[in-house]
């Protein structure tokens, strides 16, 4: 079977794609992978064909207008900024989607389908299976991972997610008017695809664990949570040996990183987590990207790495801090130590809260809020509250005994019969 994944983003956002097209690979298919071009390299490492989606992603999030808005955390005027970014390169975009996906024999995708993918899928009668790694069906279970706490004890909860879809659709929906426009489609609904897919009962898969939030009872059958999409390190990757003789050397260190969040005084940042480290007595693990830290800068109890899998280097820390993406979220928990979630924007508020609410890590501390005191005293927290760390490994072994990928593999292939 012929299966294509379309997804976008950083790569927090594209990693759990791959693991999943790596999986259908293995499991007999051919797979393609459509996506900004900074994830050549990663889906050709996983075995998969790369299609490229259009410009570095990477690069849009460095602009001076980008780290302002991700700074500012105002999720209304991102959705909107990435709205005119999509409207910039839309019809560039919807003319090459359709020869992009016409040889796929099923089409896979999450929000990244939201802006033409669909559309694509619709027009040249493709099945659709979608995937998503954080919620986004109606339930009364619990709120949209936009806005994690509500008031009325719960009644708000189906309809924020009304609200938290239109914002996504917002974001994209330049995109996908121009990719029916190319393929002489009529407009589509001004709410989106969304309840067109419902009201057909596509199927949607739910790369995150039913451990870590429990399907719905309210979500029809068409509805899986599968388990986490985790993608390992390639075979033949072997970590630094100055990383290993600085974990070798002392108690496990405090990692903190925050991905492709950016910050407005870099510099200020990396002092404060330099500072939180000094408070709380603990060695360190900094990502150094954050802050532009180099080697030089930091006391012999820091230790500085730009990109190592998560998956190897989560587990051997005392705790890790993180921004909330759901991506870093998963691998701090599978890892089965504390989490401090410092959320900057998005759905990371929510993964938060469920970090705390699981009693796996502290409170988030939203980054506004973000002190070297405060974030000294969470550490502290982490490292010495027994129940905390007893109650973050068992997490982790429940994790780590789920088969996300299988999961969705299989019920991909159910879905086309």
């Amino acid at each position: 079977m012929k299966i294509t994944i379309v997804t976008g983003g950083s790569r927090g956002d594209v990693q759990p794609y791959v693991a999943l097209g790596k999986g259908l690979r293995q499991a007999g298919h051919t797979v393609t992978l459509l996506a900004n071009i900074d994830f050549a390299s990663l889906t050709a490492e996983a075995g998969l064909t790369f299609r490229s989606m259009g410009e570095s992603v990477e690069k849009l999030l460095q602009s001076p207008e980008w780290r302002a808005l991700t700074e500012g955390g105002n999720f209304l005027k991102i959705v909107m900024q990435m709205n005119r970014e999509m409207s910039k390169r839309a019809r560039a975009q919807a003319a090459q989607m359709p020869d992009l996906c016409s040889d796929a024999d099923v089409l896979v995708a999450g929000v990244g389908g939201i802006g033409g993918a669909f559309s694509v899928a619709e027009k040249l009668n493709i099945p659709v299976v979608q995937a998503y790694v954080f919620p986004i069906t109606p339930t009364r279970a619990f709120p949209s991972p936009l806005t994690p706490t509500l008031p009325l004890g719960g009644l708000l909860n189906k309809p924020s997610y009304t609200a938290m879809r239109q914002m996504l659709w917002m974001s994209t929906r330049a995109a996908d008017s121009a990719t029916r426009e190319v393929l002489g489609m009529p407009k589509g609904s001004f709410w989106g695809p969304f309840a067109g897919l419902d009201q057909r009962r596509v199927p949607t898969l739910y790369g995150y664990s039913r451990h870590v939030l429990p399907q719905p009872s309210d979500w029809d059958a068409s509805k899986q949570v599968t388990g986490y999409w985790f993608l390992d390190a390639a075979s033949d990757w072997t970590p630094p040996a100055s990383l290993m003789d600085f974990l070798n050397a002392g108690p496990p260190p405090i990692y903190i990183g925050f991905g492709s969040m950016v910050q407005r005084d870099p510099h200020e940042s990396a002092r404060l987590a330099l500072k939180a480290l000094e408070l709380s007595g603990q060695r360190g693990v900094i990502a150094s990207g954050w802050g532009g830290l180099k080697a030089g800068d930091v006391p012999e109890s820091v230790y500085l790495v730009e990109s190592l899998p998560h998956r190897w280097l989560f587990p051997r820390m005392g705790a890790v801090v993180h921004h909330g993406g759901a991506g870093t979220t998963a691998a701090g928990l599978v890892a089965g130590v504390p989490s401090i979630v410092v959320p900057f924007m998005g759905d990371q508020g929510f993964w938060g809260k469920r970090v705390a609410d699981l009693g796996v890590g502290t409170a988030p501390i939203p980054r506004k809020r973000l002190t070297a005191e405060r974030l000294a005293a969470a550490i502290t927290q982490t490292v010495t509250d027994p129940a905390m760390r007893q109650r973050a490994a068992d997490l982790g072994q429940k994790l780590n005994a789920e088969d996300g990928i299988a999961q969705a593999v299989t019920a991909i292939e159910r879905s086309i019969g």
